[in-house]
């Protein structure tokens, strides 16, 4: 399994309160979510009027695919013109996995014999 997170700093020029600055995150943040199949949540700048830091997550099964939508992502917010899109970082990692039901050992196939029966 691969797991892509991006960190993205937003500057909401205009803002005059946090009330302004949270409808303005409140939209990006519904926007990349209803465009995108991403976790999507604020995770710095909470307490200034005109900074935010965004916390961005795909999974998939292929290192390029999730770095094409995490990246699309970016771009997405940047085309919206709410924000100025600052820094954005991005990494990506693969989560060993073993898929227990390919597996090249016949023993480990699962046999249909009843296990408290001896085998002939």
């Amino acid at each position: 399994m691969i797991v892509g997170a991006s960190v993205i700093d937003l500057h909401i020029h205009g803002s005059q309160s946090l009330k302004a600055k949270r409808g303005v995150v409140r939209s990006i943040v519904q926007r990349v979510r209803n465009r995108f199949n991403v976790s999507v949540a604020e995770i710095g700048g909470q307490d200034t009027w005109q900074l935010a830091v965004l916390g961005i997550t795909a999974a998939g099964s292929d290192e390029v695919t999730v770095r094409r939508v995490l990246d699309r992502v970016g771009d997405f917010i940047e085309n919206l013109h709410l924000a100025e899109v600052g820094a954005v970082d991005t990494c990506v990692v693969e989560l060993p996995h073993e898929d227990p039901l390919c597996t090249d050992d016949p023993e480990d196939m699962g046999d249909s014999q009843d296990p408290d029966t001896e085998a002939p």
